[in-house]
């Protein structure tokens, strides 16, 4: 039975085309496998803490001294890991919002780009620990950024793909629906990018 893991970003609801073409994709691993278990991170409904000096030094403290507000932080730190470490499956739903993800979805890595959870270190550099993961981001944008000469702008995708392979995650797969506001491209750019969804 695959663990898929559902991480939406989008502050907007019914509106979002980004949880949309995210749920399209989790409709497709459905119907692949069609037993699974879905567990959704929704980070406009569960905020996530933008990070404060309690919180790095929350990380950074040996267990044995950490005070309870500190073990606290911790604590809930390590369960937003937890999701990414049993989850077979990874769709993450990412707007791009002024060329890049939004706060929520950073404040949401902040919390799980940890050594020794996500990622280590040696004396041959950064190992990724998520490994034998397949990732799916599902990626709206106003503008086109998969071409042309909004593509060097485009520090969504990039990163996503850059970061979790740094945690090993290596198997990466982009969908997306763009010109969302562009006449003549918008009013088929949810429907395009279902479309293109292929589940491997």
């Amino acid at each position: 039975m695959k663990k898929v893991l559902h991480i939406i970003s989008s502050p907007r609801t019914d509106a979002s085309v980004s949880r949309k073409l995210g749920n399209a994709i989790v409709g497709e691993i459905k119907k692949k496998y069609p037993e699974i278990t879905l567990k959704e991170r929704d980070l406009s409904k569960n905020l996530i803490p933008h990070l404060e000096e309690t919180h790095v030094t929350s990380f950074f403290s040996p267990a044995e001294s950490r005070t309870t507000e500190q073990e606290k932080i911790n604590t809930y730190s390590e369960k937003l890991i937890s999701e990414l470490q049993e989850a077979d499956i990874i769709v993450v739903d990412s707007p791009i919002y002024n060329f890049s993800i939004t706060s929520s979805l950073k404040a949401y890595i902040d919390h799980v780009s940890r050594a020794g959870y996500t990622f280590s270190y040696s004396e041959k550099g950064p190992e990724g620990l998520l490994n034998n993961k397949k990732l799916y981001l599902a990626v709206s944008s106003g503008s086109i950024f998969s071409k042309g000469v909004y593509q060097a702008n485009d520090f969504n995708v990039p990163y996503l793909k850059a970061l979790f392979s740094f945690f090993g995650v290596n198997d990466t797969s982009v969908f997306r629906a763009e010109g969302l506001a562009m006449p003549g491209i918008m009013e088929n750019a949810l429907e395009k990018g279902i479309e293109s969804i292929v589940i491997d």
